[in-house]
């Protein structure tokens, strides 16, 4: 299991959600990168250095600091999407290989390098400028049926990564909270979300919208 790619976004125009930028589009860079914890939710910061987010309300802050997607999966939507998917094409800023990012589970611990320990903390939502920027018309809806959304991680301990790093699975917890399910039940399979209350590592404001949902 390895890093195959580090990816930072550069600012490009969003006209699909009427934001004067966006960072889905995420290039991999070569060289040491610094990650961090950045911070809550709401000034744009995320776990990379270099990159940011433009959408505060729904990105950024430390559980979502850093975001994977596996290669694997990247290779699997080609054929459907017509083209090669470079990696970072997804707005990941980790692109994997050997690692299956959607039956990671919910708290699960993953060293990267010799340094990084981050924690898989909930699945990417499809938005608009997602599917603004792959030119799919029904691309929110196709994404969510396949329920292969990628895992959002927040960081443990900090360090530099950089492309060719090793990824140690270090810790799984005791549950069966992956980040597939997890995806269904918030999304076309709500009779799933009871089983989201014993995953303690989600994030604590999704926990709280999921038990009123369920009130």
């Amino acid at each position: 299991m390895k890093l195959l790619s580090v990816n930072v976004g550069r600012p490009r125009p969003n006209p699909w959600k009427g934001l004067e930028a966006t960072g889905i589009d995420k290039r991999p860079v070569e060289g040491p990168v610094a990650v961090c914890t950045p911070g809550p939710k709401g000034t744009g910061a995320v776990g990379l250095a270099g990159d940011r987010v433009y959408d505060v309300k729904h990105h950024g802050g430390d559980d979502q600091a850093v975001y994977a997607y596996a290669r694997e999966h990247l290779d699997g939507w080609e054929p459907e999407l017509g083209r090669p998917l470079r990696n970072g094409e997804f707005g990941e800023n980790l692109t994997t290989a050997g690692l299956d990012v959607n039956e990671a589970l919910i708290g699960e611990r993953w060293r990267i390098g010799s340094d990084v320990v981050l924690e898989v903390s909930c699945p990417r939502i499809p938005c608009a400028t997602f599917q603004g920027r792959l030119r799919r018309e029904g691309w929110i809806r196709r994404f969510t049926e396949a329920a292969r959304p990628g895992a959002y991680l927040r960081v443990l301990q900090p360090g530099e990564i950089r492309a060719g790093d090793s990824v140690e699975v270090l810790q799984r917890p005791d549950h069966d909270v992956t980040i597939a399910l997890s995806f269904r039940a918030l999304t076309l399979e709500p009779d799933l979300l009871p089983r989201l209350l014993v995953a303690e590592a989600f994030p604590a404001r999704e926990l709280e919208r999921v038990r009123r949902r369920l009130a």
